[in-house]
């Protein structure tokens, strides 16, 4: 994860994208070098930033690729080197949401079938960056959006950090990699189990969070958002209300943080949780009536500190946010860098993300999902296909293919559609629209050139 100032497209060492008004055409001539460059990409893994970070999951990811621990391998599509996961829309500031297109808002209801009228989705084709199409189906349509409320947590982090040290990127990243947060009971409780590797003996264990597990902000973060651990995330937020509310002098030693959070009385705790959750979006340009995290991911991080009312977000909001991380408008170019890298760096693609059709593409990704049930006959009940409710929420930025991207698109997917598996749906969902960018942008191989006899 590098501090380093953010390439424009095409000075990277990826290949620059297409205008999408042109057809790509490859020649056969060329396919060699294509080919090379898709091997050097694989000789490369996602998860190398261990260096820099001090995120020993990451090191563990690398050496399970490497078949040297016993874990999951990641798809071709993830195995980035982390100098070419970049932010590719830092020169168009002043770009926002297009009009909406009529023609691939109805292929996006078609594809939705008798059951549009329980999604909200919005699709940004950014892969002609000059001219973005835009497509939303009740990109208004509200509801709870779960983990994916973690993406307003890492915002406000990182607006924290930035507000705390403004001209001081490298005090930032200590901050991340040096301070160690002890778990404690704002991480009660969570069935979501961790990855904690011991690079110096090779040691994977899963497992949930338990009291006195110390990790670096870093880490909390990254388990945040690479398995949706609800412990982490409420432990996340926790200490960005500690830096929000002690600025240059934050860590704090455990005993003081035991003491703000119930010494402090409970009016001024909520003013600061607002100030830390619900100011950040609107500066960053957010409307909060259709974009808020309102409170903590576990129950006795809710009984510590009283939140601001109902989470939720929409479509439409998320699709913004998603164009504004590649835009490095979330906070700063840097922060902005920061988030997006750590959502490539999940453990494994579920959901929407583990598509066949994305194996091959760079995605960068977030869902959530809640569930309700009651007793039917004749249905079971269970996770991901509710009979009370049934949300299911994916945020996903696709790059397609990763190593040579011609395909640059944004997806934002909210859906309570009772009694089916949604996590299966939004898979499917993500092969039919991976489908439709690909028929949209068309690759043409031309013939050959003539030998000469």
């Amino acid at each position: 994860m590098s501090g380093s100032p953010t390439p424009q497209r095409g000075t990277s060492d990826r290949l620059p994208r297409l205008n999408r008004a042109a057809i790509l055409v490859v020649l056969h001539a060329g396919i060699a070098s294509v080919l090379a460059l898709a091997s050097w990409y694989a000789s490369a893994y996602p998860l190398d930033g261990y260096a820099e970070t001090g995120i020993r999951r990451v090191e563990g990811s690398r050496r399970a690729n490497e078949g040297l621990v016993r874990d999951n391998k990641q798809p071709p599509g993830a195995l980035l080197p982390t100098p070419a996961v970049n932010l590719w829309l830092t020169g168009q500031p002043e770009l926002e949401l297009p009009p909406l297109d009529p023609a691939l808002t109805a292929r996006i209801v078609a594809l939705l079938g008798d059951k549009a009228d329980r999604y909200g989705i919005a699709l940004l084709d950014l892969t002609d960056p000059a001219h973005p199409v835009y497509a939303e189906h009740r990109g208004d349509f509200r509801q709870n959006v779960g983990s994916v409320g973690k993406l307003v947590v890492a915002l406000a982090l990182f607006q924290a950090l930035a507000d705390t040290y403004p001209n001081d990127i490298a005090r930032r990243t200590e901050v991340l990699r040096t301070a160690q947060i002890t778990a404690d009971s704002f991480a009660h409780s969570d069935h979501h189990t961790i990855r904690l590797f011991d690079p110096a003996t090779n040691t994977l264990v899963r497992r949930t969070v338990r009291d006195g597990d110390v990790g670096s902000l870093w880490e909390w973060l990254d388990w945040t958002l690479s398995v949706s651990s609800n412990s982490a995330g409420s432990m996340v937020m926790r200490d960005a209300m500690l830096l929000r509310q002690f600025g240059t002098t934050y860590p704090r030693p455990d005993d003081e943080i035991h003491r703000f959070f119930h010494d402090t009385p409970r009016a001024d705790v909520t003013a600061l949780f607002a100030r830390t959750f619900v100011e950040p979006l609107t500066r960053n340009g957010f409307d909060t009536n259709m974009l808020r995290q309102a409170s903590f991911f576990t129950a006795e991080g809710n009984r510590l500190v009283t939140g601001v009312g109902e989470s939720y977000g929409t479509a439409r909001e998320l699709a913004k946010m998603m164009l504004r991380l590649e835009q490095g408008r979330i906070v700063d170019p840097w922060s902005s860098l920061q988030i997006k890298r750590l959502l490539y760096q999940t453990e494994r693609r579920i959901r929407y993300a583990s598509s066949p059709a994305l194996a091959d593409a760079a995605v960068y990704f977030k869902s959530g999902s809640l569930w309700g049930c009651q007793k039917e006959e004749g249905f079971d009940c269970g996770p991901y296909r509710g009979n009370v409710r049934n949300y299911m929420n994916s945020v996903v930025i696709v790059e397609s293919p990763a190593t040579a991207p011609r395909l640059h698109y944004v997806v934002t997917l909210i859906s309570n559609v009772l009694r089916e598996n949604s996590a299966s749906a939004h898979q499917e969902l993500g092969t039919r629209i991976q489908r439709l960018m690909e028929e949209l942008h068309p690759v043409v191989i031309a013939p050959a050139p003539p030998t000469t006899p």
